[in-house]
This record gives structure tokens, C-alpha cells and sequence, in this order.
């Protein structure tokens, strides 16, 4: 009786064992890749999985978008400055069976593609798209990567360039680069202030010389401005008309004076020239003849 009770509980455990071997359940996001004798069958999951003991194996995969992260890698870019890049990698798994059979483990593959792909990319731009271009750059490193991991059956979904170290030396010459730039664009713009100042002074010169009342009221508007700040300036406002009269006294006495010096200097060569005998002309001794 005793060797009856002990057998059953021996089968009554390998039923269980069997029936835990044979049981799998799988949840949403997993899927079952099955060999049956070494041959793969069809996918499986999820929900629950019956596997037949000792011939079928299974492999779980899981559906869901894998965060992978790239270590620093070296890059030596087109125009030879060393940088240090770090980059993250997001991807998924569209096709368990592919993602199995194809490649020996998929993760690890798709990371060793991601970093030399991310040096290979980097390593063909200069450092100023490097640092300003980096949507383009991530859009070329997720295409070329997925077109390496797609006959695996892993979908690489976006790239992305997490930081970007550079030399201090260099950092110190991007600094002056772009201190230059923004005085080149202050110049810039004075000068283009300037241009569009004078053009304006220009127009306005051409309305007030049709009128010239308007200089007089400018003149106005000018002295009421500078009356109502809190200046100790002191402004006499003089008509044009009365200061005429002595400008053209003052130039009839410069004229007048300037034709007395004329004529001085006129008399005095003239005297000059009459003490000079002219040329060719010699004095000579009178000649006596002997009787």
C-alpha cells in the first residue's frame, strides 16, 4: 500500500512538472518564438501557450520600444577638431521570429551598429553642423541604422545627439568668433540706420528748400524743445533778415580793402620795374678824336 501511495506521488509531481513546462503565458506586449525539434513553428502569444515537454522551446521577445543608450564615442570631425559625443537610440522589435533567427542577440548588435554609425555620420560633418545642424544629423543617423537593422526585424525609431563636447581651446575660439559676428552685425545695423537717417534728411532738405517757411517753424519746434528741458541753456532767436544787412557790409568792406591791396601791390612793381633799366642796353664812353 505504502509503495502505491509513494508511486502515485511521484507521477502526481511529474504530471505537475510537465504541465509547468508545457504552460506558458505571455502578456500583451511578449511574444513566443517556438522550435519544435529544432525547427521554429508558428509565432505565438500573447495569452497563454501550450508547449509539448522536451521537444518545443521557447524564447520570449518583447514588443515594446527599447531605450538604448550610446557611450561616448571619439570623433575626429571633417574639419579635424576632436569631439566627445553621447547619443540615445530608440527601437522595437516588429518581427519576433526575424529578431531570433537573423542575429544572434539583437540588442547588442544594434548598439555595436549605433556607434559606428554614429561615428561614421559625425565624422563626414563639420563642427558648425555639428552643433547647428543636429535635426539633420539625427534624421541621417536613423536612416542608416534602421536600413542595417531592419532584415533583423528591429525598427530603430529615432536617434537623438545628447551632448556635444569640445576642446577648451576651442570653445574659447567659438567664443571670439561669435563676439565678432555680433559686432560685424552691430555695424551692420548703425550703418544701415545711418543710410536710412541721411536718406530722410535728404527728403526733408527737398520739402523745406520748395518752402522755405518750413526751416523757420523747424527752427521753432527746435527752440521749444530745447525750452522744456532742464538745461541752463540760454537761446536768443535772431531773424535771418536782420543779420543780412551786416553780412553784406562786411563783405563790401572786405572787397573794398582787397582792392586797395591789389592796387598798392600794382604801383609798387610798377616802380620797380622803372628802376630796373630794360635789357640789351650798355652805357658807353664818349669817344674824343685827336686833331
Amino acid at each position: 500500500m505504502t509503495t502505491i501511495l509513494v508511486i502515485s506521488l511521484v507521477v502526481i509531481t511529474l504530471l505537475f512538472m510537465l504541465a509547468g513546462s508545457a504552460i506558458r503565458v505571455l502578456r500583451e506586449y511578449e511574444r513566443a518564438v517556438v522550435f519544435r525539434l529544432g525547427r521554429l513553428v508558428e509565432l505565438k502569444g500573447p495569452g497563454l501557450v501550450l508547449l509539448i515537454p522536451a521537444i518545443d522551446r521557447m524564447e520570449r521577445v518583447s514588443l515594446r520600444t527599447v531605450t538604448l543608450r550610446i557611450p561616448v564615442q571619439e570623433v575626429i570631425t571633417n574639419d579635424n577638431v576632436p569631439v566627445k559625443v553621447t547619443a540615445v537610440a530608440y527601437f522595437r522589435v516588429v518581427d519576433a521570429d526575424r529578431a531570433i533567427v537573423e542575429v544572434q542577440d539583437f540588442r547588442a548588435a544594434t548598439s555595436q551598429i549605433a556607434q559606428t554609425t554614429l561615428r561614421s555620420i559625425l565624422g563626414k560633418a563639420d563642427l558648425d553642423a555639428l552643433l547647428s545642424e543636429r535635426e539633420r544629423l539625427n534624421e541621417d543617423l536613423q536612416k542608416v541604422i534602421d536600413q542595417q537593422t531592419e532584415p533583423w526585424g528591429v525598427k530603430v525609431t529615432t536617434v537623438e545627439i545628447k551632448d556635444v563636447e569640445i576642446p577648451a581651446n576651442m570653445q574659447r575660439a567659438i567664443a571670439r568668433q561669435a563676439e565678432a559676428e555680433r559686432e560685424r552685425r552691430a555695424q551692420i545695423i548703425n550703418a544701415e540706420a545711418e543710410f536710412q537717417a541721411s536718406t530722410r534728411l535728404a527728403e526733408a532738405a527737398e520739402v523745406i528748400s520748395r518752402n522755405p517757411t518750413t526751416l523757420q517753424l523747424r527752427y521753432l519746434q527746435t527752440l521749444s524743445a530745447m525750452g522744456g528741458e532742464n538745461n541752463s541753456t540760454v537761446v536768443f532767436p535772431l531773424p535771418l533778415d536782420l543779420v543780412r544787412p551786416f553780412l553784406a557790409a562786411g563783405q563790401k568792406a572786405v572787397g573794398a580793402e582787397g582792392a586797395d591791396d591789389e592796387r598798392a601791390q600794382f604801383e609798387a612793381q610798377a616802380n620797380l620795374a622803372a628802376m630796373i633799366p630794360p635789357s640789351g642796353t650798355e652805357e658807353r664812353a664818349p669817344h674824343r678824336t685827336r686833331n
